[in-house]
C-alpha cells in the first residue's frame, strides 16, 4: 500500500484491549475513565481477519498494543495465531510489563521476540505516583526475565516530563551499560490533554541530549530501513543503545509507514488527527474481504504528508493515547 505521498504502509498497531492495569496520570486521566463495553471491542476472530486483509494488502509488521494487551484473557493463543498469518513478518508486543514475568515463556513460546516495555521511573515511589500503581519490582524482574529468555531487542520506553521524572534520563541512558536495552527517550505529546497542561511538562529532545553528556559522547548509529522514528545512538563499548522520539520539536512524518487499529474498531491513519475509517461496522455486517481491503486503502488515502502539532493551544487530537492504542 502506498498513500497520496508515496510513502510505503507496511507496519499496522493493533491494539486489542482498552483497559490497563496501571493509571497512568498522562495516558489515562481520571476523567477519561470511560471504559468500552465487552461487545464494542473486536473480538479475537475479528482481530485475525483484520489482520489477514491487511496483510493481504501489503502490511508486513503487527506491534500488538492496549491499554495493557497482557491482561486480555487468552493473548497469547491470538499471538500464535497472528504469527502464523502468511505473508506476515515480524509480530511485537508493546506492554507495561507488570505481567512480563508471568507471560514471558508464554510469548516466547507464541513466537514473540520483540518487546517495548513502557516504563517512566526507577524508583518505587515516583512510579507509584505516575501509574497509580506500587509496580516497578514486578516490571524490573520482568525485564531481566525477558533479557535471559532471548527477547531481542527490549526497547525501554520512558516519556520525559519535567519536573516529574526528567531528573531520572541518566540513570535510564546508564541501563545501556549494563544491559542490551534500547533505551528510548520520548517528548509528551499533546494528545487528550488541555494545551497549558502539557506545555507545562512539555521538555524537547535537544534538552534531553544535553543531559547525558556526563556519561560521555554519543555515537550516531546509521539509518535502518523502516527502523522506526528513533534517532539512535550508543555510548562507546555500551551493549545497549540511546534512542530518541521526537514528534513535536522534530516531525519524522516523511518516514511514517504505520496505520493503527483502535480497539473499538476504527482505522487510524495519523496518531495526531482523529480522522478514522470505520471497519467493525462492515466487518460484523458481513462485509466482503474485498470490500475491508478497500476500507484499508482508504485510510491509507486519509494520511495526511505531516501532522500539524505546534505550540498553540488547540490540539488536532481528542482521544486520549488509552483509547487510541499504544
Amino acid at each position: 500500500m502506498e498513500d497520496q505521498h508515496h510513502r510505503q504502509i507496511t507496519y499496522l498497531r493493533l491494539s486489542i484491549i482498552d483497559r490497563c492495569n496501571l493509571r497512568c496520570f498522562y495516558c489515562t486521566p481520571v476523567q477519561e475513565l470511560v471504559k468500552l463495553q465487552h461487545a464494542d471491542i473486536l473480538r479475537y476472530e475479528e482481530l485475525l481477519r483484520l489482520a489477514q486483509v491487511a496483510v493481504a494488502v501489503g502490511i508486513r509488521k503487527i506491534r500488538v498494543t492496549g491499554g495493557e494487551p497482557l491482561i486480555r484473557l487468552g493473548v497469547e493463543s491470538f499471538l500464535a495465531a497472528l504469527g502464523a498469518i502468511p505473508g506476515l513478518e515480524e509480530i511485537c508486543l508493546t506492554s507495561n510489563g507488570v505481567l512480563l514475568a508471568d507471560k514471558a515463556a508464554a510469548l516466547w513460546e507464541a513466537g514473540v521476540r520483540r518487546l517495548n516495555i513502557s516504563l517512566d521511573s526507577l524508583q518505587p515511589e515516583r512510579f507509584a505516583r505516575i501509574t497509580g500503581r506500587d509496580q516497578l519490582a514486578r516490571v524490573l524482574d520482568g525485564l531481566r526475565l525477558a533479557t535471559t529468555q532471548g527477547f531481542e531487542p527490549i526497547k525501554i520506553n520512558c516519556v520525559v516530563l519535567r519536573g516529574i521524572n526528567d531528573d531520572e534520563v541518566v540513570d535510564f541512558a546508564r541501563l545501556s551499560l549494563d544491559y542490551p536495552w534500547h533505551i528510548r527517550f520520548l517528548e509528551f505529546m499533546p494528545i487528550g490533554h488541555p494545551r497549558r497542561r502539557w506545555q507545562e511538562y512539555y521538555l524537547p529532545t535537544a534538552e534531553i541530549q544535553a543531559r547525558l553528556t556526563t556519561l560521555g559522547s554519543l555515537q550516531r548509529l546509521p539509518t535502518v530501513a523502516n527502523g522506526g522514528p528513533a534517532v539512535r545512538y550508543r555510548f562507546a563499548g555500551a551493549p545497549g543503545e540511546i534512542g530518541f522520539i521526537s514528534p513535536v520539536s522534530r516531525h519524522f512524518c516523511e518516514a511514517c509507514n504505520r496505520l493503527r487499529l483502535t480497539a473499538d474498531g476504527r482505522l487510524r491513519p495519523c496518531l495526531f488527527q482523529d480522522d478514522e475509517v470505520a471497519i467493525k461496522g462492515p466487518l460484523r455486517a458481513g462485509a466482503s474481504d474485498a470490500t475491508l481491503r478497500d476500507l484499508f486503502r482508504q485510510a491509507i488515502c486519509l494520511k495526511p504528508s505531516r501532522h500539524h502539532l505546534d505550540h498553540s493551544l488547540t490540539s488536532p487530537c481528542r482521544r486520549t493515547m488509552a483509547r487510541i492504542g499504544g
